[in-house]
């Protein structure tokens, strides 16, 4: 599909230049730029029902509390920085 689209100067000159580095075809910058996009607004609505789910705070959480405890022991422990 072909189509136009109107850009800042200096969007467009940053994005020539990425392309480049790339390898890229403008066409092929913009579309795989579209189809990030369009990934990560799908995702949006993954982690706010994630976020309601689990809650910044534990206490918020609507999880039950025994499978909260379950997922922890299964997840490994963090190394240390």
């Amino acid at each position: 599909m072909k189509t136009a689209i109107s850009i800042p100067d200096a969007i467009y000159e940053e994005a020539e230049r990425l392309a480049a580095r790339r390898g890229w075809s403008r066409s092929e910058l913009y579309a795989n730029a579209v189809a990030e996009l369009l990934k990560n607004e799908r995702l949006v609505g993954v982690r706010e029902r994630l976020d309601v789910l689990y809650g910044a705070d534990p206490e918020d959480s609507t999880l039950d509390p025994k499978l909260a405890q379950a997922q922890a022991r299964a997840l490994p422990e963090d190394e240390p920085w």
